[in-house]
């Protein structure tokens, strides 16, 4: 029998959508349910690289894990990755199409749908059951036309809506009642419930306002799930700021600083940085001073002359070359790595305008980028700490230089990155850095922590899915929610 299908959608960006789709996605899988992530269309710099080598966005590779199965580019056909404010990389099903700017996209829909929909069959014929991830709202009135991320896909394939909308944020309920009241009558329908999110205090204080909203939308309200302190769930792309969970006085920890680039990419490199008990993470927006640190951490970017300009514009070279003179170690990651360099060359103008623009020369090498994308898994060592590392490749640009005769990382298939002659400058093309329990070690030693405990980000990032199963299954009204699945998966 073909997967059932159940569609997650919310009433703003960052309602709770990720959360909800991934804690029922452990949910299931743990009562041995084969299921599925699925998300039509993501906009987002944070990707990841599949199974069958190919780009999906990071919350869908998040999901996968909560389900117990390798990520896969049907997880996510279509990435849009912005470069500009009116454009963006288009990703169809792993591979990159082209860049498009909003109008052109439109018009690509149509063909956009198909991918989606042949995606979600393949799925639906491999699992039981498919958890579906809306984008943005239902609501959005000057998207209606031609949807493929939300009510337009729930159509097309006739699956139940839950919605989730987030009450931290106050107006919960005017939410709620004004995206149903936005929806056409077919789509108000196949909504099957709501779930208020990130609720603080007394439920009990909530409950006339329960009853309220269930009479005036004759929609059952699925659960109240609880403000979660200090939660980790990969992010699709806002940007957290400082620990998420107890850590050493100020004083003891290791200060690490990164800029807030404009189109900064893969933020998720820092996760097992903010999860480290003797690690401080700041990151630093435009218009603010960079502060003292004892680590500089350069990030990937999806616009890597642009945000190269944005850094120069905000102090950040001057700042760079003071904290190198005071001894401070600094990493530049992926474009960060490029930026390290001495020149940038875009002949083909496939992140801005065709031109090259002058690195920060702290490195000997210059970098090119091609059309061709590298995605790939890898693994390796560290050359200055013989630690296991592993991480992911995505990228356009090849580098080539003298610096490069020192790398950073060796691999089976070569060597990757580059160390400067003093040891002071470290970069490299892998993502998930630090997420390997023995890079992260070295790399922190290598930094400045005298004795580094060892901290298993994947463990970590384990327990938090199993903590947001814990909740739901405490908290969703999982009878109501069954009536929706397959006899027997609740």
């Amino acid at each position: 029998m073909p997967a059932k299908t159940l569609m997650i959608q919310g009433t703003t960006s960052d309602a709770g959508k990720s959360t909800l789709a991934t804690g029922l996605c452990r949910l299931l899988a743990r009562r041995g349910v084969r299921v599925a992530p699925f998300k039509p269309q993501n906009m987002a710099l944070n990707s990841a690289v599949t199974v069958d080598g190919g780009e999906i966005g990071r919350s869908q590779a998040a999901q996968a894990l909560a389900c117990g199965v390798e990520p896969h580019t049907d997880m996510n056909p279509i990435l849009l990755k912005p470069n500009s404010n009116t454009g963006s990389q288009v990703i169809v099903q792993g591979r990159v199409l082209s860049n498009m700017d909003a109008v052109s996209y439109h018009a690509y829909k149509p063909r956009a749908m198909q991918a989606v929909l042949e995606s979600h069959q393949r799925l639906a014929e491999q699992y039981q059951f498919v958890v579906v991830e809306g984008a943005g709202s239902p609501a959005e009135i000057n998207l209606r036309e031609g949807d493929i991320a939300n009510m337009g896909f729930a159509e097309a394939v006739d699956c139940p809506v839950v919605l989730v909308a987030d009450i931290d944020r106050g107006g919960v309920f005017a939410h709620l009642v004004g995206t149903l009241a936005l929806l056409s009558e077919s789509e108000q329908a196949r909504v099957v419930g709501l779930v208020i999110n990130r609720f603080r205090g007394d439920v009990a204080l909530l409950q006339s306002g329960i009853d309220w909203l269930e009479r005036h939308t004759g929609k059952p309200v699925l659960g109240v799930l609880p403000y979660l302190q200090g939660l980790h769930i990969e992010a699709e792309d806002s940007l957290s700021q400082g620990a998420v969970r107890p850590a050493l006085a100020a004083e003891q920890r290791l200060r690490v600083v990164a800029p807030a680039l404009p189109r900064l990419s893969n933020h998720t490199d820092f996760d097992a940085l903010r999860l480290h008990p003797q690690v401080e993470v700041t990151v630093v927006r435009a218009g603010e001073t960079v502060p003292p640190a004892d680590l500089i951490v350069l990030p990937g970017s999806k616009n890597v002359r642009h945000d190269l300009d944005w850094l120069r514009a905000n102090g950040w070279e001057p700042a760079i070359r003071r904290h190198l003179r005071y001894g401070g170690k600094l990493i530049g990651i992926c474009g960060g790595f490029q930026m390290l360099g001495t020149q940038l060359h875009d002949p083909l103008g496939l992140e801005s305008a065709a031109g090259s623009s002058g690195g920060l020369g702290l490195l000997d090498m210059e970098t090119t980028l091609t059309e061709q994308k590298r995605l790939e898994r890898v693994e390796g060592r560290l050359t200055f700490a013989d630690a296991a590392v592993s991480g992911y490749e995505i990228h356009m640009g090849v580098s080539s230089g003298p610096a490069l005769d020192a790398p950073a990382v060796m691999m089976p298939g070569g060597a990757d990155g580059a160390v400067s002659a003093d040891g002071q400058v470290l970069g490299t093309y892998l993502h998930g850095l630090f997420d390997h329990p023995e890079a992260c070690q070295a790399l922190l030693a290598w930094a400045g922590v005298a004795e580094p405990v060892v901290v298993d980000y994947r463990a970590e990032r384990e327990r938090h899915i199993d903590r947001l199963a814990d909740l739901l299954e405490q908290h969703l009204d999982l009878s109501r929610i069954a009536a929706q699945l397959p006899t027997g998966l609740f």
